[in-house]
């Protein structure tokens, strides 16, 4: 979907001119018009993990701020609606991996996404809970907020700045380097985030379904899915991987109009 791709690129280099605004402005320079808030400022994973950690201690995290907050609200907001859509639209690591992508399949053809069996795929997409699970107990109990030390994120925005840990940084190169073999690793097996956003799917308002009446069973609504769900066995999309990216809709693979596509209700399509 052409809409996406601008989408993502806008709020890549939205993010971007953010950080490095910010970094020159603790030097002394930097543009005064444009925000020069600190990427803990800007995360909204921030405030899940400072709420989670209010509510179970009564203290908020170091770094984070209440903007955070405020986005976490939005954005799960707009999960409720449409489910994970910030993972598919907004999230700049998940495009930068998308990008990344392109190049593998280009490298790898045919192969690409298809060198990890899609058993050992299910199973390691659980580890992302763990991760979601580690990253709040562990943040609670320190008060601090420890999974800077490994977020590719903020290693993605700020590496040049001297304030990263080289853990983040290996994490973010080797998340890099599986993207040429696998679409979103970061997002299938590791982001807590994403974890934690992907529970909406299975309440959401609006869903995408699959009208098995006209589906011709051509499994293209599967090739194009970046999280690797199988979308042409279901009615219904409840997958807990699925970042509602849209790719897999009539309006962008689907060559049988008003097959695949995102609508609300409650009634499932066989």
């Amino acid at each position: 979907m052409k809409t996406r791709r601008w989408v993502q690129i806008g709020f890549f280099l939205f993010i971007a001119a953010i950080a490095v605004n910010h970094g020159l402005a603790e030097s002394g320079g930097g543009i005064a018009w444009l925000s020069n808030a600190s990427l803990h400022a800007i995360c909204p994973f921030g405030g899940v993990v400072t709420l989670y950690t209010y509510i179970t201690d009564g203290a908020m995290i170091k770094k984070i701020h209440e903007s955070s907050l405020v986005l976490m609200g939005l954005v799960l907001f707009l999960s409720v609606l449409v489910g994970p859509a910030f993972c598919g639209w907004v999230c700049p690591l998940g495009s930068i991996q998308e990008w990344v992508g392109k190049l593998g399949r280009k490298i790898f053809g045919k192969s690409y996404n298809r060198l990890i069996p899609k058993k050992a795929d299910r199973l390691l997409g659980w580890i992302r809970y763990g991760v979601l699970a580690w990253v709040l107990v562990v943040t609670a109990l320190s008060f601090d907020l420890v999974f800077s030390t490994v977020d590719p994120y903020f290693a993605l925005f700020q590496f040049w700045t001297g304030e990263v840990a080289i853990s983040a940084i290996i994490i973010l190169l080797t998340v890099l380097g599986l993207s040429l073999i696998v679409e979103r690793p970061w997002c299938r097996y590791a982001c807590p985030y994403g974890a934690f956003l992907g529970i909406s799917n299975k309440f959401r308002i609006f869903t995408i379904r699959r009208n098995a009446k006209t589906c011709v069973d051509c499994k293209q609504c599967d090739s194009v899915c970046p999280m690797g769900i199988e979308v042409s066995t279901s009615g219904k999309v409840r997958d807990l991987r699925c970042i509602s990216c849209m790719e897999c809709t009539s309006e962008a693979a689907c060559p049988i109009p008003e097959t695949v596509q995102l609508l609300g209700g409650i009634k499932d399509e066989a």
